[in-house]
């Protein structure tokens, strides 16, 4: 596929790397000093407008899809295809009121909850598998089995996080969004971002000390 066969001819996205999320909290940096109305009126819909925006986007976006969704690189890869596709369709309605980064994490947010509503109906379905990926403790055999166990554990306390605090809190802790972009990609209230930011920091906090009090 287009997005897969420009991701793999660049480089190796089986997880979610340092470098990738270094790029996600960077990726505004090229629009700051620039209006809405002249980053919009760059954005005509043709083929090179297209790759810039793929090449600037997309290894954040992939990164961001399978933080959320947590299934193997060649779904994450699809659904990452289908947010450029929608994001070159619907140029002309970027308002200039957000940062393009912001606008387009947040067809990458509707395309994943899309696709998790349709894979997994009925009760529980979805929420059971809208999850970040951690690192496979298989691409880093010289982990120690502690920080195997660490990571083990995180992953169980992001999974068991509802879907609104668990998307928050890793687009504030891994992509340190500010709240009001946050805000913007998720569609809700700055309030409801600050609370659910919390709470979800709490809940972390609590589950993580179970398991750090049990720790000899």
């Amino acid at each position: 596929m287009w997005f897969a066969a420009k991701t793999r001819r660049s480089h190796s996205v089986d997880v979610p790397e340092e470098r990738e999320l270094d790029q996600a909290q960077s990726i505004g940096a090229a629009e700051k000093g620039r209006t809405g109305d002249e980053v919009r009126s760059a954005l005509t819909p043709d083929a090179e407008v297209f790759h810039a925006i793929f090449s600037r986007y997309g290894r954040p976006v992939l990164a961001f899809i399978r933080h959320l969704l947590g299934e193997d690189r060649a779904r994450a890869e699809d659904l990452a295809q289908e947010t450029f596709v929608r994001a070159y369709r619907k140029l002309q309605t970027w308002r200039g009121d957000a940062e393009l980064s912001t606008w387009i994490f947040g067809i990458a947010r509707n395309v994943v909850r899309e696709a998790v509503k349709e894979k997994y109906k009925g009760p529980g379905g979805a929420e059971s598998r809208l999850r970040p990926d951690l690192e496979d403790p298989r691409n880093r055999p010289d982990e120690s089995i502690i920080a195997e166990e660490v990571r083990r554990e995180i992953r169980k306390a992001l999974q068991s996080l509802s879907e609104d605090h668990r998307q928050v809190f890793v687009l504030r802790m891994f992509y340190k969004m500010k709240y009001g972009e946050i805000a913007r990609v998720t569609g809700k209230s700055l309030a409801k971002i600050k609370t659910d930011v919390h709470r979800a920091r709490l809940e972390m906090r609590r589950k993580l000390q179970v398991y750090l009090e049990k720790v000899p």
